[in-house]
Parts: structure tokens; sequence; C-alpha cells
């Protein structure tokens, strides 16, 4: 497996192979059809960029590799609400631009609706204190201290809020979807 990453043509097999797999897991994370294509293209322009330090020698391994990016790079897409484009740009690579339907196609084949109505439920279950919290912090991007200011509670209490609001749906969301990963 570490030959395949060392050649362009050896990175695109490796491209085709799991690209679908890259993008539902974006897709479900983000759940927005657009966002998860271009966090998609950023995980594998990051792999491209990466593929030397690269010491798998299995096909799951290089899946664990790819998903291990995409999960950072989707951390640092919700942490700063932007994606880092300089990779692609120093690259070379082209954000695919989505045609008329493709968005609805991706969301349609990684089950985004159910999963949104699903996440829609499990908000509704939570408490108005920890439900109120995540739409100023999560919603609105609000910085603590405004969450805090907002709620009439101290800084650290809204962060205790946010973050057990975002535990309790993690939890929720993962024992529905345990089945159907990732």
């Amino acid at each position: 497996m570490p030959e395949e990453l060392t050649t362009a043509e050896g990175f695109v097999a490796l491209y085709r192979r799991e690209s679908e797999l890259v993008l539902r897991f974006c897709a479900r994370r983000v759940l927005d059809a657009e966002t998860a294509v271009d966090l998609c293209a950023e995980t594998f322009a990051q792999a491209f960029r990466g593929r030397s330090s690269f010491r798998g020698s299995s096909e799951l391994e290089a899946r664990a590799w790819l998903l291990t990016i995409a999960r950072r790079q989707i951390a640092r897409y919700l942490k700063k609400g932007v994606l880092d484009r300089r990779a692609r740009e120093a690259l070379g690579i082209q954000t695919p631009q989505l045609l008329e339907g493709e968005a609805e196609e991706i969301e349609h084949r990684m089950g985004l609706a159910p999963l949104r109505a699903a996440l829609a439920e499990e908000l509704e279950r939570l408490g108005g204190d920890q439900r109120e919290a995540l739409r100023l912090r999560v919603v609105e991007e609000r910085s603590y201290p405004e969450v805090a200011s907002s709620l009439g509670v101290s800084e650290a209490t809204a962060r205790a809020r946010v973050s057990r609001g975002l535990r309790a749906l993690a939890a929720s969301l993962e024992v529905r979807w345990e089945g159907d990963r990732p």
C-alpha cells in the first residue's frame, strides 16, 4: 500500500476507492453537501501533500488515515468556520463546483434528511438551557463571554451547558445511527 501513495496513479486509485466514503463521513458531520464536498477535497489535498508520512501497509490503514485527516478538517472547519484553502491552492487543485441537482443527490445518497430530522428531534429533548446555549454558540457562532452574557450566567456555566449539550446530542445520535457507519 505505501507504494500506491508514491505515484500519481496510485493516489488517483486511492481517491477513486475511498472518495465516496470520505464524502459520506464529511456530509454526515456537517449536514451540508457543498461543505462536505469542500471538506472531502481538502482531505485529499492534505493526504496528497502528506502522503510520504503514511506508514500503513493495508487498505484498512489507508482508510483510517484518510478518515483521521477528514476528522481534523471537519474540526478545523467547525472551529474556524472556514476552510484552509492554502494547501489546495499551493497544489493547484480546483475546488469542485457542484452542478445543478448534485447537492440534492449527495444529500439523498448520504441520508442527510433523516439525520437532520433526528438532530432536530434530539435537540428538542435537550433542556432549554442547553438548547439555548447551543443555539447561541453553534448556530449564531457567539463567543463564550457573549453566550454567558445572553444567558445571564458565568462563562464557566455557559461552557458547561454547551459541552453537556453537545455530548448529549452526540450520544443520542450515536445510538440512532450506530449501524450505519461512517
